[in-house]
């Protein structure tokens, strides 16, 4: 496990410790919870623009056309 070190402005600090005794956690606990989550949607923003270039235009467009006419 690694240690990191940031410097944060003193109200965002007080903040971010408010917001970690109203879910009864450490800020620690809070950023790494935090960090997790912008991860993951870091991994799917990645995984989609992936997938969307390596797609077929023209059948994704007929696929939602399939749909709308569903």
């Amino acid at each position: 496990m690694a240690t990191l070190t940031i410097r944060l402005p003193d109200d965002k600090h007080s903040r971010l410790k408010a917001l970690a005794r109203r879910k009864k956690m450490s800020v620690n606990k809070l950023i790494e919870e935090m960090s997790t989550q912008t991860l993951a949607e870091f991994d799917s923003e990645i995984r989609f623009r992936t997938l969307a270039a390596s797609g077929d235009v023209k059948r994704g467009l007929e696929l939602l056309d399939k749909l709308d006419s569903e």
